[in-house]
């Protein structure tokens, strides 16, 4: 990365030149699609979608996507590693070999390079992509952080009633339906930073207290990432444990699958005031409330959220072993209400 890091031009920006670096090695071992293009100041930055593994429609996939926020780029360098891991052990896994020829691995690492070449959370608009599907919460959200509608000057900010969705929002739920939603079995990790002192895993919904359909399925989720890494520093639970947002396009996303379809959206939330709290310097920085700012610490995040995406690689590659079925699917079903709605009303 310091090499990278050195040898950027003006018009662009770190973790867009480390993209293009990956993606030429992975021309071999990776299709790679440009699905769209943003334009901010008279620069123009690709929106690159790259795939791995089965082209058979019917098998199960997984999507990683960050750099929703423009500020929040440590989501997209943990994606831009793990794809650089795929690639070197492409070179000797015989095991990694076989499990891509049963699943299909979706990256979309820049999601919003508008935004994160000029250091923002919105995108050149002003506008919050994660605010900016067009659905509203079923209850009170917060002032602003929930999405607000008074103008692109303050964070947050959703757009006007009736626009369009963004580019950078249409063109990440183009990839969902094409690549996930359309197949029996599908899964999608948003990797993000945000405030607190752990690192959590949300899921649908957003908007509402209501529970989704599939919660059977997160349950058991919940369950195998337990099992396998039980000392894993993980809170997995509903976004609306916390709060409730409008316009969340994961939400949006799930409510477009149709059954008997499974669809588990997931958002990787990296605690980023682990990261101030050991260096509370770096609040000096526009970009250090977001992401940690020392090599060594950037490193470690790297290294610890690994395992989770090659965790659910491997749940997607399996999930006719483990996807509840019938009395069992029921009986998990009253398990996840009992643990992340029931606790929580009483």
């Amino acid at each position: 990365m310091t090499a990278v890091l050195n040898a950027v031009p003006e018009t662009s920006f770190a973790e867009y030149e480390a993209l293009k670096a990956v993606l030429d090695t992975a021309s071999r071992r990776m299709a790679i699609t440009v699905v769209g293009e943003v334009n901010t100041q008279g620069r123009a930055f690709a929106v690159h979608v790259a795939t791995l593994g089965t082209a058979d429609p019917l098998a199960p996939a997984i999507g990683f996507f960050a750099g929703i926020h423009g500020l929040e780029r440590i989501g997209t360098q943990l994606l831009l590693d793990y794809m650089r891991i795929l690639l070197c052990r492409l070179e000797w896994d015989e095991l990694l070999v076989e499990q891509l020829r049963s699943i299909r691995l979706v990256f979309m690492p820049i999601v919003n390079p508008g935004g994160m070449w000029s250091m923002r959370r919105s995108n050149p608009n002003g506008i919050d992509l994660m605010r900016n599907a067009p659905l509203s919460a079923e209850g009170q959200v917060p002032f602003l952080a929930g999405g607000q509608r008074i103008g692109p000057w303050l964070p947050w900010y959703r757009g006007r009633v009736g626009a369009p969705m963004e580019l950078e929002a249409a063109l990440l739920l183009r990839v969902v339906e094409e690549e996930l939603i359309a197949r029996p079995v599908s899964f999608a990790l948003d990797c993000h930073s945000g405030y607190g002192f752990r690192d959590s895993i949300w899921f649908p919904y957003a908007k509402s207290t209501r529970h989704i359909a599939h919660l059977p399925e997160m349950y058991a989720l919940k369950a195998m990432l337990d099992g396998a890494y039980p000392h894993h520093r993980y809170v997995f639970e509903p976004q609306s444990v916390q709060y409730l947002a409008h316009g969340d396009l994961w939400d949006y996303a799930y409510d477009r699958v149709r059954a008997p379809s499974v669809f588990l959206p997931l958002t990787l939330e990296m605690g980023s005031w682990l990261w101030i709290r050991k260096n509370p310097m770096q609040l000096l920085k526009r970009e250090g409330m977001f992401n940690p700012i020392k090599a060594h610490r950037t490193e470690r995040v790297l290294r610890r959220h690994t395992d989770l995406l090659d965790f659910l690689a491997r749940a997607a590659y399996g999930a006719p072993r483990w996807l509840p079925q019938g009395t069992s699917r029921q009986h998990m079903m009253s398990r996840a209400i009992e643990l992340w709605y029931r606790r929580r009303r009483a």
